[in-house]
């Protein structure tokens, strides 16, 4: 029998991310809550346990918004209860995603070195475009 690619906690962290996707986004509407979405589903092996990772347009309103969707993590697990045909639905534990704001500031800092190294560069005389090989964007385009 072939290997399948994907467990069954695979599958399901799949669809309680689409389907808690949608009612996250209901919820933000319903409870004025600050803008929100799931970026990732974890289930244990076990389905006893979900860990729902959301994001936040507003990282500084990020504690009110996972506070917020815990307190209606009930709710979501019942609406996933009748959507769903499983035996057991996992407790939904809501946290907070900092990966989209690490990626932001990783990139913040890596725009100001390059900045950095284009004015070091000019500093030394260096013509703008010249790679570490010596070659400038004319000459790369011709090879």
């Amino acid at each position: 029998m072939p290997k399948r690619s994907f467990s069954r906690t695979d599958r399901l962290s799949a669809q309680f991310r689409r389907e808690l996707g949608v009612m996250v986004h209901e919820a933000v509407r319903e409870h004025s809550l600050p803008s929100a979405s799931v970026s990732d589903v974890e289930v244990t092996r076990d389905l006893s346990h979900a860990k729902v990772y959301v994001t936040a347009l507003k990282p500084e309103r990020s504690l009110e918004v996972v506070k917020a969707l815990n307190e209606l993590a009930k709710g979501f697990r019942q609406q996933l209860g009748k959507m769903l045909r499983i035996r057991q639905v996992p407790e939904l534990h809501f946290h907070y995603d900092e990966s989209v704001d690490r990626g932001e500031k990783i990139e913040l800092l890596l725009r100001e070195a390059a900045k950095q190294d284009a004015v070091i560069r000019e500093a030394n005389g260096e013509v703008p475009g010249d790679d570490a090989t010596g070659n400038t964007p004319a000459s790369r385009d011709a090879h």
